[in-house]
């Protein structure tokens, strides 16, 4: 699977229709005299960004091993989700601000039908979005179009808080724009704080989950030879790498040893998909 290639055309059908809906949105929101709608516009925007995001980190995380980073550069998409968790977070901060600032001042509007249609499509659509991208990022295990997808979410709510403020102030109830718009921002606010911590934890090599663990002690213990197993594992970006300690007969040969060694790492390293690295190493059992 060319995880690159897939995740650069869902990114780049994903970033050419965002621009279309930004563009709808801001001549609704002009002709139409909705702030809110503008603010959703400009959400719109931000997407764009988000995306043009991911394709960097699709880009660098796949770049070879090399001299100065011998264990590849899978780091770079946690960093770029990091990035993107941070806009969502000053995009969620931006929202709240100004709909707090319109209740303070009283500034309410009586917008033009054009943005409640605006708002519509802009759901519909964006909701579709995220379960693309997200499919999309489960396909190709990518941390940074996962965040993505959420962003593609935070815009849908954000469309919704814009729906209900432009429809109650074309109800005569005009509080409700700023208000739906400060429920929405919290919402952002929340999930760029989950992925800003789910990025993290992938920078510090935290350990795979106990399934995976599981099996990988599985398939060593399904070697003939193998008496004990010891396993550490890291994921290191969207790729796993794992040190095995394995305990043989220690009246065996070196070569026959070195057999059983080889016949695990290459058992692991065939049946887990996400591995990119497994170390084997053998003591002699029972232990001296």
């Amino acid at each position: 699977m060319d995880r690159v290639k897939i995740g650069r055309r869902a990114s780049h059908i994903t970033i050419t229709a965002n621009f279309f809906l930004c563009i709808f949105k801001i001549i609704a929101a002009i002709v139409g005299k909705s702030s809110a709608m503008l603010a959703d516009a400009f959400h719109s925007l931000a997407d764009i960004l988000t995306t043009a995001g991911v394709l960097l980190g699709l880009k660098l995380s796949n770049k070879e091993a090399d001299q100065c980073h011998p264990y590849g550069h899978e780091k770079y998409e946690p960093i770029i989700a990091k990035v993107m968790s941070a806009i969502l977070i000053l995009t969620g901060i931006a929202i709240g601000y100004n709909a707090i600032k319109s209740i303070i001042h009283n500034d309410y509007s009586s917008p033009g039908k054009i943005a409640l249609v605006a708002a519509g499509v802009s759901i519909v659509f964006k909701e579709f979005m995220y379960h693309y991208t997200k499919h999309i990022a489960k396909k190709i295990k990518s941390i940074a179009m996962e965040a993505d997808a959420w962003h593609h979410r935070s815009d849908s709510l954000s469309s919704i808080g814009a729906f209900i403020g432009i429809w109650g102030a074309r109800m005569g109830i005009r509080i409700l724009d700023p208000l739906a718009g400060l429920l929405v921002s919290l919402l952002i606010i929340k999930v760029g704080v989950e992925f800003y911590l789910k990025a993290i934890e992938e920078l510090v090599d935290h350990a795979a989950d106990e399934r995976v663990v599981e099996n990988i002690t599985r398939i060593a213990y399904g070697i003939d030879g193998v008496e004990s197993v010891k396993l550490k594992t890291r994921i290191f970006g969207n790729k796993l790498y794992a040190d095995i300690l394995i305990s043989v007969d220690g009246s065996l040969s070196i070569e026959d040893g070195c057999r059983i060694a080889t016949s695990v790492h290459n058992a692991i390293e065939e049946e887990i998909e996400d591995i990119k690295h497994c170390v084997v190493e053998l003591e002699p059992y029972p232990h001296p």
